[in-house]
């Protein structure tokens, strides 16, 4: 299984559980506390990853890493966000400079 496939394996049980949820299920008692209790913890789990970064524990950046891609893709779950829709602007992005794409987004917005 590919990168992109253990993503969207997970998102799928993340929309499964979303519409059947089960009392046993952590996935679907955030779904039903809402986008504020979802949020919540994508925030704890960034600052996890931060936290982790900065002491230089490996495994413990990669633990809290996974964390934090599941928190965001509970979140993209419950807003009905595709992973397929981050793809596609990351890749709308790539081989661009960062300072670039940043200009083109204000210039944009200004509008």
């Amino acid at each position: 299984m590919n990168n992109s496939d253990i993503l969207q394996a997970i998102y799928q049980v993340i929309l499964d559980r979303k519409g059947q949820p089960a009392e046993s299920s952590y996935t679907a008692s955030l779904m039903q506390k809402g986008i504020d209790k979802i949020l919540k913890k994508v925030g704890e789990e960034a600052t996890e990853v931060v936290i982790a970064a900065k002491g230089g524990e490996r495994s413990e950046i990669i633990y809290e890493t996974a964390d934090l891609f599941f928190h965001l893709l509970v979140m993209l779950g419950f807003k009905g966000i595709q992973p397929e829709e981050v793809y596609s602007e990351l890749r709308r992005r790539f081989g661009t400079s960062g300072i670039e794409e940043k200009a083109s987004r204000i210039s944009t917005t200004n509008h």
